[in-house]
């Protein structure tokens, strides 16, 4: 796990640009603190920051060079069969001078150019020059694990893993309203779009050419269409998936450094870890608990599950203080408005889990593959309406009156009545889009000075819902492209790399999600059970207190921090009256209405709103002030 970036320019003299890939590769040290390395060719510069991990030793850094010097990489991720493509490529003649799975990859993509990325099996970004041709490869792996923005001008094409990175190369910020707009929705920005206008993020599962005639992009890999081939039986899909899932956790075992698993006390951590535990006995896993918010911790389950296979345990209770007061350095991690809150206790997860180990795994990546949110539940229901269903639709006027919060067990209830009923009068995409963020359009529109580009944000609207209609893995398909790729992914890459930690999530193996997505609705959800063919593979195997567990969300206190420490922050710093109007970003009557609903007893979601604006400000004053 790594840090890259890199330049090549098309015009101008290359001198001092060229100097500036050293400053946007000290700005990856966290992402790589073990080293850094420097390749310079005429108008082309790489830079890499390495954090390693297999095959430590020297002969493993980067940049790296093929024999001839023609070719050269810089690589972010992990490459997990490479061992069986060394073999294959050792029997064809090839020599290797390292162990490391960089060179196996070189290799490969010189035999076979852009092919050679429906063999890798892991996640990565990866630049080679090609220093005959002048030219650049890139690409990034097939679900966005790894991040890759760039800007492309008639001048020059830079490239980086990080924005704060990739701002080195001296580019121009301007602000893109209609990324501005969706952020305020969905509290984070859909790829390939960021923040700035002429910077873009290399979609997962495309790679580019970047010659001085231009950028092509290109796709490699898609996720699996709609179900048109025979589908096996449920229990034959069962052992299949228990097979998938147990060689992508061993595979994902490879390390020449320490390695433990996240273990919250949920089903997929709980399982990754059950089935981790066989091939290393005793791993370490880690969780965080929270004594002063006894509604958030889930502690004692994943002690349960931590006894019960005998891993070497660590809980991190945490105060409310030291979580407020990891605030400012998980903020100014950020190099865009990312407002996922729950961002801040993986940065504080990762900080602690990164004194025992250099990677863990997690379970990320099984709610979308197997509905484990309550959207999955609500959306099946509206599409199986009973008595049930219809009586908690009509009581919309009654749910809209109550008082509804997600920091109590009843609020949190009322307040799912209330978008379940809001949502059974919406068509399946105007629904997905409704439940997918925290703020209506109108709002937002109301909330902003400047008008948006109505037609620019339609069509960024219509692709991410391009794929939803009555299949119930179209949405499962469309979560996969926009939580989990622009939420979840970003969030663990993001805080995991502020702490030099590599995360890995086995269900993220390319074979398992292609499977799993062959399978039928039925198979993943009734009634009864969100995640059924996970549940019933596993049921023998897990405690049963975690298998009758229902969902609970990784989530921080805000409302309290808003209503108490945080709201001088709020009245006299981001959101002050002043600095608002002198900003001229913000509507300051709608600005204020939004913090009277904060105090009020019916806060809603407001939380979640009054949070994606301190990001968005605090990230405004360090960017761009």
């Amino acid at each position: 796990m790594c840090g890259i970036t890199g330049i090549r320019i098309f015009s101008g003299e290359p001198e001092n640009r060229i100097e500036r890939v050293r400053n946007a590769t000290s700005r990856l040290e966290k992402r790589g603190p073990d080293s850094q390395g420097i390749f310079i060719d005429r108008k082309t510069a790489l830079g890499h920051r390495r954090l390693s991990i297999i095959d430590i030793s020297d002969a493993g850094a980067q940049p790296f060079s093929d024999p001839t010097g023609r070719y050269t990489i810089v690589f972010n991720g992990e490459f997990f069969n490479y061992r069986e493509h060394r073999e294959i490529l050792l029997s064809k003649g090839y020599h290797f001078r390292s162990e490391s799975d960089t060179e196996v990859l070189l290799q490969l993509w010189i035999l076979e150019k852009e092919k050679c990325l429906e063999k890798i099996n892991g996640f990565f970004a990866f630049a080679i020059y090609d220093r005959q041709e002048e030219s650049l490869f890139i690409a990034r792996d097939r679900y966005g694990v790894k991040p890759l923005l760039y800007s492309d001008s008639p001048s020059q094409f830079v490239f980086a893993s990080e924005m704060k990175s990739i701002l080195e190369y001296g580019l121009k910020r301007e602000i893109d309203f209609v990324s501005l707009n969706i952020y305020l929705q969905l509290n984070y920005i859909p790829a390939p779009d960021t923040i700035f206008s002429n910077i873009k993020k290399l979609e997962p599962g495309h790679y580019m050419n970047v010659r001085p005639g231009g950028c092509e992009i290109k796709k490699y890999y898609e996720l699996p269409p709609e179900i048109k081939t025979a589908v096996p039986n449920y229990e034959e899909a069962k052992v299949r998936v228990c097979q998938l899932l147990e060689e992508a956790v061993e595979r994902r075992l490879i390390s020449d450094v320490p390695l433990g698993s996240f273990l919250s006390g949920g089903i997929d951590s709980s399982i990754v870890t059950a089935i981790a535990s066989r091939f290393n006995p005793g791993i370490k896993t880690f969780s965080i608990g929270f004594p002063d918010q006894p509604f958030f911790d889930e502690t004692k389950y994943a002690e349960l599950v931590a006894r019960k296979f005998k891993t070497n345990h660590t809980t991190f209770s945490l105060k409310n203080e030291e979580l407020f007061a990891s605030l400012h350095d998980a903020l100014n991690y950020l190099d865009e408005p990312f407002a996922d809150s729950s961002a801040l206790l993986v940065y504080i997860l990762s900080r602690h889990t990164r004194q025992s180990v250099t990677v863990a795994l997690t379970g990320d990546g099984a709610d979308e593959l197997f509905t484990g949110y309550h959207k999955h539940a609500a959306e099946f229901r509206i599409r199986h309406m009973t008595t049930v269903e219809n009586l908690v639709s009509v009581g919309k006027p009654l749910w809209a009156a109550l008082p509804k919060s997600r920091n109590s067990g009843i609020g949190n209830k009322i307040r799912q009545f209330h978008k379940f009923s809001e949502g059974a009068l919406l068509s399946e995409k105007e629904r997905y889009w409704r439940w997918a963020g925290y703020a209506k359009a109108d709002e937002v529109a109301e909330l902003l000075v400047k008008q948006t580009d109505n037609v620019v944000y339609e069509s960024r609207r219509d692709a991410i819902l391009k794929d939803v209609n009555t299949d119930f893995n179209s949405l499962l398909r469309t979560d996969f492209k926009l939580v989990l790729q622009n939420d979840m992914l970003v969030k663990t890459d993001l805080m995991s790399m502020a702490n030099g930690l590599e995360l890995r999530s086995p269900f993220l193996d390319y074979r398992l999600v292609d499977y799993v997505f062959s399978l039928p609705e039925e198979y993943k959800i009734n009634r009864q059970s969100r995640k059924r063919i996970l549940r019933d593979a596993y049921k023998d195997m897990l405690p049963p207190e975690i298998m009758a567990r229902g969902k609970h969300g990784f989530e921080v206190p805000l409302l309290k921090w808003f209503r108490t420490e945080m709201k001088s922050l709020i009245f006299e710093d981001l959101l002050n009256d002043d600095f608002i109007r002198e900003q001229g970003i913000f509507n300051q009557e709608e600005i204020e209405k939004l913090k009277q609903k904060l105090f009020s007893s019916n806060p809603e979601d407001i939380t979640a709103r009054i949070w994606g604006l301190i990001v968005f400000q605090f990230w405004w004053k360090k960017y761009m002030e």
